[in-house]
């Protein structure tokens, strides 16, 4: 039945020189109107605004939810090979709970922030764009605008901050991982024993000079770095990097439609008070014309 209705119109398209009226007949006036429904209200959607806000969910997840993890990993580390008493590492251990708290913070401040912006978005393209009705803008509208303007330049440079903290981590581990590595291949050379290299924590500064052991070395440090916590903490941080970096390009990414946004609306709102002025000069022209119309015709 499908078949016969296909090569029915397929012939018809041959023969005809227009079968519009075909469509017009089998197609339902109401499916254009939802059709021309839907392109208007996708001609509204914000795409850069939408592109932003997922590439910001993604990076402040990834560095909220893998940072969490390793900072929790990391602990246990300490705990189990470079600081056996509990008094050595109390205060990094409050220090790190606090930033695991303030991620909590980070996590539920930015799903709130963009959906704000992405809301903002949607509000200024369908404005811009006069989707809904005529356009009009005002002084506090374009305060609010100015406003985000200037909170995600603020957030941006913290995140920048964030970015290059949350590489510090990285960088220390890298560091073990790498000495481990370098164990590895001495143990085929016999002249160089690798129980002279060592890993001394408490430089970095993260546990103070009298924590005890403080440092491992040789077939220790290997098993350290073999332990699945040293593992699954080292590359978390490497991840949890990659979504500061990530948020701070959507920030960016934010930064340079917000901008242009507002710079949208202060033209627009130019423009307005353009076409106000000029509707009321030619209204006030057409009451003198047709006042000098009705004075001829009493005369006349």
């Amino acid at each position: 039945m499908n078949n016969g209705v296909a090569c029915f119109c397929l012939n018809l398209d041959l023969l005809l020189p227009n079968t519009d009226w075909l469509y017009s007949v089998f197609l339902p006036r109401s499916s254009s109107c939802c059709f021309e429904c839907c392109i208007k209200c996708l001609g509204g959607v914000p795409y850069a605004s939408l592109v932003a806000t997922i590439l910001c969910f993604s990076g402040v997840a990834l560095f909220c939810g893998c940072g969490h993890v390793a900072l929790t990993g990391t602990v246990s580390i300490l705990e189990q090979h470079f600081s056996t008493t509990a008094s050595d590492h109390a205060l990094l251990s409050e220090v790190i709970q606090l930033m695991q708290y303030v991620i909590y913070g980070i996590a539920s401040f930015f799903f709130l922030y963009g959906i704000i912006l992405l809301a903002e978005g949607f509000y200024t393209t369908s404005a811009v764009k006069e989707l809904h009705g005529e356009f009009k803008t005002t002084a506090c509208g374009r305060c609010i605008s100015g406003m985000f303007v200037f909170l995600t330049y603020v957030l941006g440079v913290a995140w920048l901050g964030v970015f290059g903290f949350s590489a510090v981590p990285v960088f220390m581990f890298y560091n073990i991982w790498s000495t481990c590595e370098v164990i590895k291949s001495f143990q085929t050379n016999v002249t160089v024993p690798g129980d002279q290299i060592c890993v001394d924590i408490r430089q970095y500064g993260i546990i103070p000079w009298n924590a005890v052991p403080g440092k491992a070395c040789g077939p220790i440090l290997e098993n350290i770095c073999n332990t699945n916590e040293f593992y699954m903490s080292y590359h978390l941080f490497i991840v949890a990097c990659a979504g500061a970096g990530a948020t701070v390009i959507a920030l960016i990414h934010f930064l340079m439609i917000l901008s242009s946004n507002w710079a949208y609306l202060k033209d627009a709102s130019k423009m307005q008070a353009y076409q106000d002025i000029k509707a009321k000069e030619e209204q006030e022209l057409q009451d003198i014309q047709s006042r000098s119309k009705e004075q001829l015709n009493s005369y006349t």
